[in-house]
C-alpha cells in the first residue's frame, strides 16, 4: 500500500506576475503546514508568476501556424493559430517539424503521443486562451520555468516539501517536478481527481497531509 494524503485546496488572492510563488506559499502555509506535509502547486499559477501569460495580441504568427493549429482538436491547448505559434516559438521550428513528423507517424501505427515526446514536454503544459480562471482567461500560457529548481528553492526556504502538477478533471496528472521522500505514483494518485479546481475555484495551492 503506498502512502495516502488528506488534501487541503488552499484559497489564494488572484496570482499575478507580480507575485513571488515562495513568498506566496508561505503566505498561505503558515500555521497549517507541518514537518512530512507536501504543497502542490498549479503549474499554471507558477507560470503566471513567471510572466508566461502571453494576451494572443502579443503574438506574431506565421503562415506554418494558421495551417497546423486547423488540426488539433479544438478543445485542445494548440487549438488558435497564437497557441500554435507559441509552441514553435518554444521549442524552434526544427524540432517542433520533427514532433509533426513524428505524430504523423505515429497515428499511422496508431500510436499517441508521439509530437510531445519529440517536440517537448513543456508543449503539452500549453494553456490555450479560455484555460484559466479571469483575468487571464484570454490569455495563452506556456509551461513553467524549472519547475525543478522551484520546488527545490521552496524546501530550501521554508523547509517544505513541494510539487508543481499540471492537472485536469479528465483524471490526468502530470507532475512536473517533486521533492520529498514519497513515490511518484503516490503523489499522482492524490492528485488524480483535481483537487485544485477546474473552473473559479481559485485555489492554485493543495496541501498534502500524509494520512
Amino acid at each position: 500500500m503506498g502512502v495516502r494524503f488528506d488534501r487541503i485546496p488552499l484559497r489564494t488572492h488572484i496570482i499575478s506576475p507580480d507575485d513571488d510563488i515562495v513568498a506566496v506559499i508561505s503566505r498561505y502555509t503558515d500555521g497549517i503546514a507541518e514537518p512530512g506535509d507536501v504543497v502542490a502547486i498549479a503549474e499554471t499559477a507558477l507560470a503566471i508568476t513567471q510572466r508566461r501569460a502571453v494576451p494572443p495580441s502579443r503574438v506574431r504568427v506565421g503562415r506554418l501556424a494558421r495551417v497546423l493549429s486547423r488540426f488539433p482538436d479544438k478543445g485542445g491547448s494548440l487549438a488558435t493559430p497564437a497557441a500554435m505559434q507559441l509552441a514553435i516559438n518554444e521549442v524552434g521550428m526544427p524540432r517542433f517539424l520533427m514532433g509533426v513528423a513524428a505524430a504523423g507517424i505515429g497515428k499511422l501505427l496508431g500510436r499517441r503521443g508521439d509530437f510531445y515526446r519529440v517536440a517537448g514536454r513543456q508543449l503539452a503544459q500549453i494553456d490555450d486562451i479560455g484555460g484559466t480562471i479571469p483575468p487571464y482567461e484570454g490569455c495563452i500560457i506556456l509551461g513553467p520555468l524549472d519547475p525543478h529548481g522551484v520546488v527545490e528553492k521552496i524546501k530550501v526556504r521554508l523547509g517544505i516539501d513541494a510539487l508543481v502538477a499540471d492537472v485536469n478533471d479528465l483524471r490526468r496528472a502530470d507532475i512536473l517536478a517533486f521533492t520529498g521522500p514519497y513515490s511518484h505514483a503516490d503523489l499522482e494518485e492524490a492528485l488524480i481527481d483535481n483537487p485544485f479546481g477546474n473552473d473559479d475555484e481559485q485555489t492554485p495551492l493543495v496541501l498534502l497531509k500524509p494520512c
